[in-house]
């Protein structure tokens, strides 16, 4: 493997990371809707990740897989009041967790930011290697 495959690796991360962030930056501007545009509350998104290969033995990255809908149940809390309360009183809500998808996104802010670090230090050191012979 060549430093050069380096940038490869480290761009298909960011790429990655930046589809998650967009994903919890969703699920988070959502968290209080209790409806979408089907009428539905909203259901929170995860992403799934698989490796970019290239050869049966080298994995060469990372890409996205998909983006699923989170399978844990809706909550519902027990507002009479509310206008889509149901006729028991209650409101079903989106099952989206503030604090898991705040790990999510620092998670992933510090995984873009690993991979720019990568990229940055392959620089160096290929500026560094092409300096030897002068």
């Amino acid at each position: 493997m060549s430093l050069f495959s380096v940038f490869d690796i480290s761009g298909s991360a960011m790429a990655a990371q930046s589809q998650r962030l967009n994903v919890v930056a969703s699920n988070l501007a959502n968290a209080d809707s209790v409806t979408n545009s089907s009428g539905e509350p909203y259901r929170a998104r995860q992403v799934v990740f698989s490796t970019l290969n290239t050869s049966a033995k080298l994995a060469k990255g990372v890409k996205v897989a998909g983006v699923v809908h989170d399978p844990s149940p809706m909550k519902v809390a027990y507002n009479p009041k509310h206008p889509m309360a149901d006729d028991n009183g209650y409101v079903t809500t989106p099952n989206v967790n503030v604090v898991d998808e705040m790990v999510n996104m620092m998670s992933a802010s510090r995984s873009y930011q690993n991979s720019v670090d990568m990229m940055n230090t392959t620089k160096t050191l290929l500026q560094k290697s092409l300096s030897i012979g002068q």
